[in-house]
């Protein structure tokens, strides 16, 4: 590649005894210089909160599994052990490489392209497994009010329909989403607002502190934990598409973190609070129920059309993310280059089409085995982050970073360790059948990559690299 015509690119030497040289990337700026518009800071914020949120829609399972303190103390403490390290090395990582493959790009500088590949396969799978739940999740809290949606034919019927207008959406363009989510956003929330003010005089602080440890289901626990507050990383996958992403990328993160924070713990205190405590009732739609007790079917229905709308604004977010990484390594020539053509919207067309056809193969899922089976899918994704983390930061201490996390080696490597501790957990305690059928999803990943590289040697299909990208970590000091 001549890296004199790639758009602001600089190498530094790495002091190694190669005499190995450092591509990165100068002051954060995308390589990709396209006419599309670019997403700004507003837009990327509740981008951000819908690939992790969406407001407390899908909390309610935390209640029924540990009580009302565990729950409370849940959404203020993991966000520490998991969001904020996550949120950093995203932030960081992102404006080193701000491109569209995103957490590839990381791991294949750090480990290689095949085990960058297992990164993608992996983390795009979790993400239209993470995708199916979203219609799932919109139909719980409307069949309440419209019964015949609750199951058979007519909720398969609703699925598809949901499906295809919300993937319409995301082929019409990034900027179209970043505005669609912001206003998704603000009415998702809007409700939880006056119930906390209509909620007010029957308010009992003792009900919070309810606390029974001989009666926890810490598997459903820690999954809906993981689940609610994980996904930090997806928005690096569209950082190709982003406004100045090496000053934009970290102030939303640090923006949405506390929305996403607040979203959550803000909700839950009113509705544990509120309502004597019945853990059974809490599930997913519960706070629809709140909603009418506290304030009348008028506010219960508009917590069912600010769910049904989060929910369209996750789903968006999500397959804007999955469809965009296809691209990113398609453009890395991981994926055959049918992959990296866009749209007339600027929008990656196969990616789309691919992520949808998952999401509806997958709807038939029930809550819990959607969660546990992405679960356990976004650890493996996530360990291979770490590693590739740390190893940048050994391995490349001098590399360009627009945002650097204020820590040295040790520092990083203990900022990994608790985050890396919960992922053991997690997976220690899947159920055997999400265990196998997960698995296998790793084991396809492992195959496919070569299954690719021979197809492409046989040229059955067209790979290429893109020439506005840079090298993936080493350059040959020779090579010019």
């Amino acid at each position: 590649m001549d890296l004199a015509s790639s758009a602001k690119l600089t190498s530094i030497q790495m002091r190694e005894d190669n005499n190995a040289e450092y591509v990165g990337l100068e002051d954060g700026v995308s390589p990709k210089s396209q006419n599309f518009n670019k997403v700004s800071i507003l837009p990327l914020v509740f981008l951000i909160f819908y690939e992790v949120s969406g407001g407390p829609f899908g909390v309610e399972d935390s209640v029924q599994a540990a009580g009302p303190l565990l729950a409370l103390l849940g959404f203020l403490l993991f966000p520490l052990i998991w969001s904020v390290p996550e949120a950093l090395i995203t932030a960081e990582l992102g404006t080193m490489f701000p491109e569209n493959g995103g957490y590839v790009v990381w791991v294949s500088s750090a480990l290689g392209p095949y085990w960058g590949f297992q990164q993608g396969w992996m983390k795009w799978l979790s993400g239209v497994i993470d995708n199916a739940l979203y219609p799932v999740l919109f139909l719980d809290y409307l069949k309440s009010g419209i019964p015949i949606l609750a199951d058979g034919f007519p909720r398969m019927v609703a699925v598809l329909v949901l499906t295809l207008v919300l993937t319409y959406m995301n082929y019409r363009g990034m900027s179209i989403v970043g505005w669609v989510a912001i206003t998704l956003g603000v009415f998702s929330l809007l409700p939880f607002l006056f119930m906390g003010l209509v909620a007010i005089p029957e308010l009992k602080p003792s009900r919070w502190f309810v606390l029974d440890l001989n009666n926890v289901d810490w598997g459903l626990y820690l999954n809906t934990l993981f689940w609610n507050l994980n996904y930090w990383d997806s928005i690096s996958t569209l950082a190709g598409e982003v406004e100045n992403p090496g000053g934009t990328l970290p102030k939303a993160l640090f923006y949405a973190l506390i929305l996403v924070v607040l979203g959550y713990f803000f909700p839950l205190l009113i509705g544990t609070g509120a309502v004597p405590l019945d853990r059974e009732l809490w599930s997913d739609g519960y706070f629809s129920d709140i909603a009418k007790i506290l304030g009348g079917v008028w506010l219960r229905f508009w917590i069912q059309g600010a769910s049904a709308l989060s929910n369209m604004g996750m789903f968006v977010a999500e397959m804007s993310s999955d469809s965009f990484q296809l691209l990113g390594m398609a453009e890395r020539g991981m994926l055959p280059a049918c992959f990296a053509k866009r749209s007339r919207y600027g929008t990656p067309l196969l990616g789309i089409l691919f992520s949808a056809s998952g999401v509806i193969l997958l709807s038939w899922l029930s809550f819990q085995e959607i969660v546990a089976a992405e679960n356990f899918l976004y650890c493996f994704g996530m360990i291979m982050e770490f590693i590739a983390f740390i190893k940048l930061r050994i391995k490349y201490p001098a590399a360009s970073r627009p945002y650097k996390i204020p820590l040295g080696t040790t520092g990083s490597i203990l900022l990994c360790i608790p985050p890396s501790l919960l992922i053991l957990v997690v997976l220690a305690m899947a159920s055997f059948k999400v265990m196998v059928l997960s698995l296998l999803a790793v084991v396809i990943g492992l195959v496919l990559e070569p299954c690719l590289r021979y197809s492409e040697k046989k040229q059955w299909f067209r790979f290429s690299v893109s020439s506005d990208l840079p090298g993936l970590g080493l350059q040959s000091s020779q090579a010019d």
